[in-house]
């Protein structure tokens, strides 16, 4: 059975920093493709980045040269390092994993979720 657990939000001021940890448990993310995504109230979830094998990223425009995507694929573990912080960056962000990344919405797995704020 596979589980991802993200961690390491929280409450950061304007242009601080934040980074999240998604970890993988019955899946390895080696050879495969894993992506952050975040939904604020009121609006759809939209893509952050992706990591996909051997090492490509992608990056939503919004958080492009502020954040980075990484994996430990020793330790199956899954990193966002967001830095310069923005209010609209409020969200709460998810991990997702899949064979491909074009099958994280459909047939991905999806962790529970993990809260950030950045107040002004």
């Amino acid at each position: 059975q596979v589980h991802l657990v993200e961690s390491g939000g929280g409450s950061v001021e304007v242009g601080g920093s934040l980074r999240l940890s998604c970890a993988a448990s019955g899946f390895t993310y080696s050879t495969r493709c894993a992506g952050w995504f975040r939904q604020a109230p009121g609006k759809e979830r939209e893509g952050v980045a992706t990591s996909d094998y051997p090492d490509i990223t992608t990056y939503a425009d919004s958080v492009q040269g502020r954040f980075t995507i990484s994996r430990d694929n020793a330790r199956d573990i899954l990193y966002l390092q967001m830095d310069n912080l923005k209010p609209e960056d409020t969200a709460m962000y998810y991990c997702a994993a899949a064979i491909r990344c074009d099958w994280l919405h459909t047939h991905g797995y999806w962790g529970q979720g993990t809260q950030v704020t950045v107040s002004s």
